[in-house]
């Protein structure tokens, strides 16, 4: 359960990842390789045109794309470098 609330709250906080991600991507602190993973993980995830649980099962059918979305964000905060990740007081775990 708790698993899932810092899932919850760290979507919530969606907000602050946009100026971060774009910062991830200016920063000459990360390498090409890192960046190329985050875009590629996220290209995949819209152009994957199958879901888990089909979208017009309503609220489930949101479940696996809230799921995906977290995970796909949680790993990009994972592979940035620490100063940025202080700026925008993003936090892996939360």
């Amino acid at each position: 359960m708790l698993r899932i609330w810092r899932r919850i709250k760290f979507l919530a906080n969606f907000r602050k990842s946009i100026p971060f991600l774009l910062e991830l991507f200016r920063s000459p602190d990360v390498s090409f390789n890192k960046k190329l993973i985050s875009v590629v993980l996220m290209g995949a995830y819209l152009l994957f045109p199958w879901d888990i649980i089909p979208d017009f099962l309503v609220l489930i059918g949101l479940v696996d794309d809230i799921a995906v979305l977290t995970f796909i964000l949680q790993q990009i905060v994972k592979m940035a470098p620490e100063p940025i990740k202080e700026k925008y007081q993003i936090d892996e775990k939360s």
